[in-house]
């Protein structure tokens, strides 16, 4: 497998083997990390990250997986790139691609990095969009085959709102992969359609099964993996919090649902969480509509079926994978 050159704009773009190399390599510098073992595979080389939207674990995980890897790293917050502003897309991916051997971009719609990497003349890889976040995906997967020695097979739940990029992009790398895929959400929260048909053409080929249903219980009756992610993101008004409530609570994960799933599955998800009230958003949302928590509680989330931390460092892992694959060839 050679991916020296590509981009990772979204996993649709990549084929089994592909995702399996990169999981399997982001394994292996784990291991040589937590060894004391150097690998610079990128020595020399220096990579631009494009954050529309501000993030903790993407940007250290960009930032010390670029230098583990011998490369120095330029950021560019919100408000230090006239991407898109003064500077069309284009001519930014342009310009940057004579001073940079990659570029990493988080914001908003998944057409802006597709556009990125159009025009660039170096690899291209999303830190999260809209409607796909693949390096969180892989970071999971990982984490998946150092619990279970497996994807194949696997029966993973996504529990909440699965219509932007989380619930897109697990359904994606399930069926990918060949796990056994669950969104369990309200009606008119799921994928569309268009992307569960795609999927259901690669679960054709690679074993794996889609399921989408409305019954919490029904869902993790068989699961492996119960994920979920927060029910208003970045960006998203604060009005939607009451809407989101009312049709979401439903659905959160909590120590009655872990028990409807076998007693080995996991607990996992995304971050950041609002599994108690220890943040400001937490606080004022939890004080507003008489919550403790929002789509996990705070028992599940520090459990001891919780995988969470491990997941986030797995960001770093993954990431640095994805860039040592891209720009050196590994």
């Amino acid at each position: 497998m050679s991916m020296k050159g590509k981009d990772c704009l979204k996993l649709l773009d990549l084929s089994p083997e592909e995702i399996g190399g990169l999981i399997d390599l982001a394994a292996r510098l784990k291991k040589e990390k937590k060894g004391g073992i150097p690998h610079k595979l990128c020595d020399g080389k220096q990579i631009a990250l494009i954050f529309e939207k501000t993030s903790t674990r993407t940007r250290c995980s960009f930032e010390v997986a670029a230098r583990d890897l011998g490369m120095g790293v330029t950021y560019l917050d919100p408000s230090g790139s006239q991407i898109g502003r003064k500077e069309s897309i284009a001519d930014t991916a342009r310009v940057l691609s004579t001073m940079f051997d990659g570029i990493e971009y988080r914001g908003y719609g998944q057409s802006i990095v597709e556009e990125l990497a159009e025009y660039a003349s170096v690899p291209v890889w999303n830190g999260l969009t809209n409607e796909f976040h693949p390096t969180q995906i892989l970071a999971d997967f990982l984490t998946l085959q150092e619990r279970f020695g497996r994807l194949k097979g696997l029966h993973f739940t996504y529990m909440g709102d699965a219509r932007f990029n989380m619930g897109n992009s697990l359904m994606v790398g399930c069926a990918k992969m060949g796990l056994h895929f669950t969104a369990c959400a309200p009606e008119g929260f799921f994928p569309a359609s268009e992307l569960q048909e795609q999927c259901r053409k690669i679960a054709e080929e690679t074993g794996a099964t889609l399921r989408f249903c409305t019954d919490p219980a029904e869902a993790v009756k068989e699961a492996d993996a119960i994920y979920t992610d927060i029910w208003v993101s970045m960006g998203e008004p604060t009005e939607v919090w009451e809407e989101r409530i009312r049709v979401l609570g439903p659905y959160q994960v909590n120590r009655e649902l872990m028990e409807m799933a076998p007693k080995t599955a996991v607990f996992m998800h995304c971050l950041p969480s609002y599994h108690d009230k220890k943040t400001a958003i937490g606080k004022e949302m939890g004080d507003r509509f008489g919550r403790d928590s929002m789509e996990v509680t705070n028992e599940v989330f520090e459990g001891p079926q919780s995988v969470v931390f491990q997941e986030a460092e797995n960001r770093m892992h993954t990431i640095k994978a994805v860039m040592a694959a891209t720009l050196a060839g590994v």
